[in-house]
């Protein structure tokens, strides 16, 4: 059966137009092309590699390293963590220079931030010991905050939270009050991709005294994030998702500059001392930003993380999430037109207030649907127990393949009856 004659409305057409005036529809040229490849449905997992990062990569190696070896590092090596930071804070973050940096994976970002909100906490009011967090937040947000909460001597507080929708402003206002140390919350849920009002949540969390701590890690480089306007404390996020920094790249954090030289992160590294290359005994942290690294920077794994940087401030974070919207809508409206039958649910919010940059649709067999996706060359992916999540990033992604992705989706959906 064909699209048109299933639906009623010639998707794919309806897709041709939306690329056609699609503002941003030039950048998706500028990523390596896949063989084989329909419609990339998990930029909200592993983002594209920019076209030329292979070269670029290469050119490090035989110039940067290869020729200024041990150099590199006084030269320009030992500044890229804030200065990768500072791009990452302009292009994504709405963060002025200073206050963010590119450093470690973000499960130990993650454990940093919190250990030392956490611990700045209790030092000015012993009575802070509660870490707030809701039961549905990404695996290494719970697990981390349950190893901080155990090896502290903290008391979790969770927030239950709809799996379909997220956190909410008022969920929130609930459990804060005058032993809250810290707030740990995502932006942009990972299963529904709920769009948490951060500045809001934050205000709440301040008027009782507490801390905001954000994982970013569904929202930097598809969603518009103001962490200097909101008054955010702390954030997390790696840069493999939108950011487009390949497997393993390291993620940022942010520290907002009231809290510089007040708090202290406990992974006391050489890197993140005063003077490094004193080896002197003791541990004296650097002043500002620099505080947070650790060990030796991650050079190499930056290198692809600044080339697509460069493309994000090239394109604007305000066009990306028009791009993103009008996305996820030509994904909405093709699902809401399947018939009834297909038993499929869209699990995402409808507006646009509330919607990140993923959709999530679930039927019963969606984790058996999915290899059979992944051989035809479409790739979304599954989230346990029966959601397949849409992630569909704005640079890379076009209208059309949203409608192939989907049209492949319906038609195995129709065969097996």
């Amino acid at each position: 059966m064909s699209e048109t004659a299933a639906t009623g409305t010639d998707w794919a057409a309806v897709a041709a137009d939306l690329d056609a005036r699609d503002p941003l529809g030039r950048f998706t040229d500028r990523f390596e092309p896949a063989e084989g490849l329909q419609a990339y449905l998990d930029g909200n997992s592993l983002g594209r590699p920019v076209r030329g990062t292979a070269h670029e990569l290469a050119r490090f190696v035989e110039q940067d390293w290869g020729t200024r070896l041990i150099r590199g590092w006084d030269e320009a090596w030992m500044r890229w963590p804030e200065e990768t930071g500072d791009l990452v804070a302009s292009a994504a973050l709405g963060a002025a220079p200073g206050q963010t940096v590119v450093a470690d994976s973000t499960t130990v970002m993650l454990y940093k931030m919190l250990r030392a909100l956490a611990d700045g906490q209790v030092a000015a009011d012993p009575a802070r010991t509660q870490i707030v967090i809701d039961t549905d937040n990404f695996p290494t947000d719970r697990y981390v905050a349950e190893g901080v909460a155990a090896e502290r001597g903290l008391e979790l507080v969770w927030i239950e939270a709809d799996p379909a929708s997220g956190v909410s402003a008022e969920q929130v206002a609930e459990v804060v009050g005058e032993r809250t140390g810290v707030v740990l919350l995502s932006h942009v849920a990972y299963r529904s991709g709920y769009l948490a009002d951060a500045p809001e949540i934050t205000r709440l969390v301040h008027a009782v005294g507490g801390l905001a701590l954000w994982d970013l890690c569904h929202s930097a480089g598809s969603v518009p994030v103001e962490l200097d306007a909101w008054e955010v404390d702390a954030a997390v996020g790696c840069t493999y998702k939108y950011l487009n920094g390949g497997p393993g790249a390291p993620a940022f954090a942010y520290l907002a500059r009231r809290h510089h030289g007040i708090l202290r992160q406990p992974i006391q590294g050489w890197m993140g001392r005063r003077d490094p290359f004193l080896m002197g005994p003791g541990y004296e942290p650097a002043p500002g930003i620099r505080s947070l690294v650790s060990g030796t920077p991650p050079v190499v794994a930056m290198v692809p993380l600044r080339l697509s940087l460069e493309m994000l401030a090239e394109a604007g974070i305000a066009a990306v999430r028009t791009k993103s919207l009008a996305l996820t809508d030509l994904a909405w409206q093709i699902v809401e037109s399947w018939p009834g039958a297909l038993d499929v649910a869209i699990a995402s919010p409808r507006e646009h207030e509330r919607r990140g940059g993923h959709l999530t649709i679930r039927r019963h067999d969606f984790a058996d649907l999915t290899a059979r996706l992944w051989q035809q060359g479409v790739i979304p992916d599954f989230r346990a127990p029966d959601g397949l999540r849409l992630g569909l990033a704005p640079l890379s992604t076009s209208f059309a393949e949203v409608a192939t992705g989907l049209e492949t989706i319906r038609s195995l959906l129709h065969a097996r009856g």
